[in-house]
């Protein structure tokens, strides 16, 4: 209906158009036209006679035809928009009528038979070793790092038989292991220096070898590693026994002149102190401190070597440049009872799983510390790797236990089976 009453509108406008077209403009005044009005003489001439035509004249006076010309065309423009309407109209299908939607019902949740993986553990927050400072007091105290505990249980676990860092050649060969308990006490602490002086940048097996040749080649009848026969040995023999080990002939010369203080100014046997030992040529603190375990059992600060300094900064304890601060560090707010033990976990640690160089975290899936995720420089795809490796590990056991529970079952029912018959058998003859 409303298509149809603008149709009707249009075609109203139009015939009214037609039928009373507008009235043409007036005709322009020129000179010519003006003429008949002119004053000849003092008197007023309304002569129609043709003058000669002015330019304006000669224009043609186009306003009207274009005035025309525009109607007409919008007569036609507005007769072909009527007309496209109308086929619009006649020719635009109705959309078709929407589908009702239809509802879903909801499904039951089904029960899962397959066991659910455990969510991750959260994050640790890992703090390293702080001053904490007492408000009340106003003493300052060291506070340990937030998971050192843990860690330290984890290395204890994998440095036992059967784990991951067990053995390692400080189990066997460390220093203070190399002396010969058959000696006095007195050879045997020389020995237990003379190892640790051997030790700086050297590995514990070529380590060894070279106390072995000091102890059964060094000087006359009998032979053996004594300050009277190192006294008595000249550099050159004593460099060709220990060449193995590096920077030998550095160490050549601090073993000659050690043995002297030790005879001059020691009574023949080693310091009793940790000063007096870092006096020696060729000894440093963590040869001193190790020593004085060792050779006198006295622990007085923690052996802190490259194992230990590496380690501790790996797992963000302290962030430490030297041993020696590793070692101040330890031992602000490690327990005084793990002084002794804490070098050789971390050096057996260091030498069969975090190993150092470009090949350090080869063996992260291994590592406790990194499987429990106490460790913040492990391989992530290691350690990921490991975690699958030893839940196969426990599927596979517990298939065996199964099936060791089932044979001894059947063993079980063939034996009360066999009883039976024989019981049978016995009641028959009876």
């Amino acid at each position: 209906m409303r298509i149809i009453r603008l149709l009707s509108q249009d075609t109203y406008r139009l015939r009214s158009t037609m039928a009373n077209p507008a009235p043409s403009p007036p005709r322009r005044i020129t000179r010519s036209s003006l003429a008949r009005f002119a004053y000849v003489n003092g008197k007023a001439s309304l002569s129609t006679s043709a003058s000669s035509p002015d330019i304006e004249d000669v224009i043609p006076n186009t306003a009207s035809t274009s005035a025309a010309s525009r109607k007409r065309k919008r007569a036609t423009t507005t007769t072909a928009s009527v007309a496209t309407t109308k086929t619009a109209a006649t020719t635009t299908p109705s959309p078709p009528p929407r589908k009702p939607r239809k509802i879903k019902p909801e499904k039951e949740e089904e029960p899962d038979d397959e066991p659910k993986k455990p969510a991750p553990p959260p994050k640790r927050q890992r703090k390293p070793a702080r001053p904490t400072t007492d408000p009340a007091t106003g003493h300052t105290t060291i506070t340990p790092p937030s998971d050192w505990e843990a860690v330290y249980a984890a290395v204890q676990r994998m440095r036992l038989p059967g784990g991951a860092a067990y053995p390692a050649a400080v189990d066997t060969m460390g220093c203070e292991r190399l002396a010969d308990r058959g000696a006095s006490a007195r050879d045997q602490r020389f020995q237990t220096l003379v190892a640790l002086m051997l030790s700086s940048q050297t590995k514990d097996t070529v380590n060894a070898a070279a106390m072995r040749n000091l102890q059964t080649r060094l000087g006359g009848a009998p032979p053996g590693l004594n300050l009277e026969n190192m006294l008595a040995v000249s550099p050159a023999d004593l460099d060709a026994l220990i060449r193995a080990v590096g920077f030998h002939n550095n160490k050549t010369r601090y073993l000659k002149r050690a043995a002297e203080l030790l005879r001059d100014e020691w009574a023949g046997d080693i310091p009793p102190t940790v000063d007096g030992l870092v006096s020696l040529p060729g000894v440093g603190p963590k040869m001193a401190h190790l020593c004085m375990s060792a050779a006198w059992g006295r622990t007085e600060g923690i052996g802190v070597d490259v194992h230990v300094h590496r380690i501790t900064n790996l797992w963000r304890w302290h962030r430490t440049r030297d041993p020696e601060g590793t070692r101040a560090a330890l031992e602000s707010w490690l327990p005084r009872e793990k002084w002794r033990e804490i070098n050789g976990l971390l050096v057996g640690l260091g030498q069969t799983v975090c190993l150092p160089g470009p090949g350090s975290r080869g063996r992260c899936g291994e590592c406790e510390v990194g499987l429990e995720g106490l460790c913040p420089a492990a391989d992530r795809a290691k350690v990921a790797e490991g975690r699958r490796r030893r839940e196969e590990e426990k599927g596979v056991k517990a298939e065996i236990e199964v099936g060791e529970e089932e044979e001894g079952k059947e063993g079980l029912a063939m034996k009360v089976e066999v009883e039976d018959k024989v019981l049978v058998k016995k009641e028959e003859e009876e």
